[in-house]
């Protein structure tokens, strides 16, 4: 049964311990493998099998053979092709392609007439990407229109649309992202230290003969850095809107929910690593390696997911930041997507769930 006086003095003690002993962490030999490693075979910073969606409003062989163009170009993957732009629209709204080509239905009358266009829309909450597709997509039509040798009457006027991030600044994804990482770095890293340093001091005998319960201990332990970690979420919000003036279309209550519910994999990531190592030393350096490295490097925060290789692609599954960072951005930029946050949160609660029971089942209040 939970004790709510044990649970309060867990709390006080844990919250008077982060004031007067603020850890420092120290990188010494297996942070710089592991970054050697990851650069080698994980990261690739060319973009290919970028998803998009076509858009066919009538169908003739010309279209036939533009649609054939992108197909077989490496650098994209055609996920839809359809006649309705509404789906195209739903499918960029939901993060599922990053673009549209639009083909209009006077098409082959304008081939015929010697001014033929098409229309790119991208989605610019990742301004290389949508930069990458426009520019490539562009030399793919130009080299279509040699092939089929068609000249075109009049120079072609380009007229740019990009969705959800208009000035095309990379701020835009990275800054709402990045709130993803400090969050980790908090729940994940500090927390690591928490149960290590009790072994190390000695104190963790004088708290193991006391009534209090592993859920007690492990709550005790927990909620000072949730409350730190929601602290610092909000004034990283308030920065990122006033200071950097980034737009906010989302809803301040989905974006404290989503948080405190990835904050619940993140703190329990800690936890675990501390439960499990009995130095200080050693469990920051397997949390900097088990949580903080794949939450920048393959959360998609900086680098694309589908330009990784397939195993790493799958262990990208199990990392929370992968889940939260599209919420945070979607939040952002554009707004309550439940089609995106819902299932994202949804994943994020299940590991946090299954973490916390794998660590109250590991934590026994003895000395081993």
């Amino acid at each position: 049964m939970l004790n709510i006086k044990r649970l309060s003095a867990l709390f006080i003690k844990e919250s008077i311990q982060i004031i007067r002993d603020p850890s420092s962490i120290i990188i010494a030999f297996i942070l710089p493998l592991i970054l050697l490693f990851l650069m080698g075979y994980a990261i690739s910073l060319d973009s290919k099998n970028i998803p998009i969606g076509v858009v066919v409003e009538k169908s003739s062989k010309y279209t036939q053979s533009l649609v054939n163009s992108f197909k077989v170009s490496p650098s994209f993957k055609i996920k839809n092709i359809d006649t309705n732009r509404n789906t195209a629209n739903k499918m960029i709204q939901k993060g599922q392609i990053k673009a549209i080509i639009v083909i209009p239905s006077t098409f082959s009358k304008d081939i015929e007439n010697n001014k033929p266009k098409i229309q790119f829309i991208t989605d610019g909450t990742e301004p290389s990407i949508a930069g990458y597709v426009y520019k490539y997509g562009y030399s793919l039509w130009n080299n279509w229109l040699l092939q089929e040798n068609i000249k075109l009457k009049n120079k072609i006027n380009v007229e740019s649309r990009y969705w959800f991030n208009a000035p095309l600044l990379s701020s835009y994804f990275l800054l709402p992202g990045s709130i993803a990482i400090i969050l980790t770095l908090i729940g994940t890293l500090l927390t690591a230290l928490v149960i290590a340093r009790e072994w190390e001091r000695g104190t963790m005998e004088a708290i193991m003969s006391t009534p209090v319960t592993s859920f007690e201990l492990i709550a005790g332990k927990v909620l000072p850095y949730f409350i730190l970690a929601l602290f610092s979420m909000v004034i990283c919000v308030f920065i990122t809107l006033v200071w950097f003036k980034i737009p906010f279309r989302g809803s301040y209550f989905l974006l404290f929910i989503t948080s405190s519910v990835y904050l619940l994999p993140s703190l329990a990531l800690g936890l675990l690593i501390s439960t499990l190592s009995k130095n200080q030393f050693v469990a920051a350096q397997v949390a900097l390696i088990v949580g903080f490295l794949p939450a920048m490097l393959l959360s998609g925060f900086i680098f694309q997911i589908s330009s990784m290789p397939s195993w790493l692609q799958l262990v990208t599954t199990i990392i929370p930041a992968k889940y939260f960072i599209p919420i945070l951005q979607t939040l952002f930029l554009s707004g309550n997507i439940y089609e995106v946050i819902l299932p994202n949160l949804l994943y994020m609660g299940i590991l946090g769930i299954l973490m916390f029971v794998v660590i109250i089942k590991i934590t026994r209040k003895k000395i081993e």
